[in-house]
């Protein structure tokens, strides 16, 4: 029987620090399922589908293209419930701070309660533990060099869409 897990986010847009979760996933579990998740508490910069693609190409340029990991969208219903559907066992979310240990932590317990799905923390590359997407969205509104925390195929489309 194989593995699956899920690597759910917004990604809005993916970062460095998405892409060094992924890849440790990816090495871990048989199967690892990219999710972009609407999060109706953020304001999106970027359409899902759009970051489904620049998500694709990312791990493209990691060359993490066509192996073991899959990139979609869910908008229909709960988390767990595409869990079930792909047959995974686990929810693999990457954590900073605290803060992120205390916002996650209750989804994780209700996520196991439903459908028995455990949820996993990586603890980031301290290289990129201070980055955070709405972060890297603010820094690119005002003008500033995104380039050392996205993938360049995100950094080349945050610079065309600020022009």
């Amino acid at each position: 029987m194989s593995s699956v897990a899920v690597v759910p986010g917004s990604f809005d847009p993916i970062t460095l620090g998405h892409l060094d979760v992924i890849e440790r996933a990816a090495s871990i579990f048989d199967e690892v399922h990219v999710v972009v998740v609407h999060n109706p508490d953020k304001q999106a910069l970027i359409p899902i589908a759009h970051r489904v693609s620049l998500i694709e190409k990312s791990l493209e340029e990691r060359g993490l293209g066509g192996a073991n990991v899959t990139v979609t969208s869910w908008a229909m219903g709960l988390l767990v419930d595409y869990c079930t559907d792909v047959g995974a066992t686990a929810i693999v979310k990457g954590i900073r701070s605290q803060v992120d240990v205390a916002y996650e932590t209750p989804m994780a317990i209700v996520n196991r309660d439903l459908a028995g799905v455990e949820t996993i923390f990586l603890l980031p590359d301290p290289a990129h533990a201070h980055v955070s997407s709405s972060l890297v969205r603010q820094v690119s509104a005002l003008g500033g060099d995104v380039a050392p925390y996205v993938p360049g195929v995100v950094a080349r489309f945050l610079e065309r869409t600020a022009d």
